[in-house]
């Protein structure tokens, strides 16, 4: 298994900003502390090149953040400000899941210790994404013919907004969104196949919904290649959530979409995603259990 990270690019946010930048670091050093992942599972995520970002993004919004001229409203929408070390970071969280991507191709399996940034646009960010990564890669490995077709399991609890709207009508991406209907972002963008959950459903009706679905969605995509966007957000105590699944249920989450797709042959691409917890333990012990059910197919 071949991980990347990012953790050597942290932005310094301030006192009391609400995304946790630390937890990229303290994961990867809790699944090396547990024995979960072995040191040379782990490698540092390449920094994305601006040609691979503009298969996604355009020019003006590329040249206004790496020129750091995002306008105020801008910044206020993505969430972060702006800095040197957001742009070195926001690039590896791109080259973080494209490498993932490749390691996938090769291995039937890999991970990416940050990304999922779905909420990015074409033209701009918001909710703390920058870039969307998922998308990125997509295209880089479609435009190199190393798949034709991708599927997206996007399983965080705020809707893939940014990654809908960038393959809407495009057949050769089929994008699932499993979200809180009453979360953000409270105007959606729609995907292939979108399912709204109401606030304060828990495990049972929650994988209820996902086994009547992902079994056509898997069909129906005829993918090379998986991107599972497995955020812990989810997980009842999360502070952005607003659902109620357990650490058990989260994990038997990620085992039937991972093992779903290794019934089938298809290579799965592990990001990150949200967790928000606070303190941010369960976030982190959420993200754990992701890994250990990676674990328990693909080591």
């Amino acid at each position: 298994m071949r991980v990347f990270h990012i953790d050597r690019y942290s932005v310094p946010l301030p006192d009391g900003h609400r995304f946790p930048m630390e937890k990229y670091r303290l994961l990867r050093e809790i699944l090396l502390a547990r024995g979960i992942l072995p040191p040379a599972a782990f490698h540092e995520a390449p920094r994305a090149e601006r040609a691979d970002l503009e298969r996604v993004h355009t020019p003006r919004y590329l040249d206004a953040f790496f020129g750091g001229a995002l306008t105020d409203a801008e910044l206020r929408r993505l969430g972060f400000p702006w800095s040197l070390l957001l742009v070195d970071n926001a690039r590896a969280s791109v080259g973080g899941t494209l490498a993932a991507a490749r390691a996938a191709l090769e291995d039937g399996f890999g991970a990416n210790l940050a990304g999922g940034t779905h909420h990015a646009f074409p033209d701009h960010g918001e909710g703390f994404c920058v870039f969307n990564d998922i998308a990125v890669a997509i295209r880089v490995l479609q435009a190199e013919g190393a798949i034709r077709r991708a599927v997206v399991v996007d399983l965080d609890v705020h809707q893939g907004n940014g990654t809908a709207a960038t393959f809407a009508g495009d057949a050769s991406v089929f994008t699932f969104s499993m979200h809180g209907e009453h979360n953000f972002p409270f105007r959606k963008q729609p995907s292939h196949l979108d399912l709204g959950l109401e606030d304060g459903v828990g495990d049972a009706e929650y994988l209820a919904v996902l086994d009547a679905h992902l079994p056509h969605v898997l069909e129906s995509a005829h993918a090379d290649l998986l991107f599972f966007q497995a955020g812990v957000d989810p997980l009842a105590e999360d502070t952005l959530g607003r659902l109620s699944l357990t650490h058990a249920g989260l994990r038997e989450r990620d085992l039937r979409v991972m093992r779903a797709a290794k019934e089938r042959g298809l290579p799965v691409v592990l990001t990150l995603g949200g967790g928000y917890a606070r303190p941010l333990a369960p976030s982190l012990e959420a993200h754990v259990g992701t890994y250990l059910a990676a674990c328990s197919l693909f080591r």
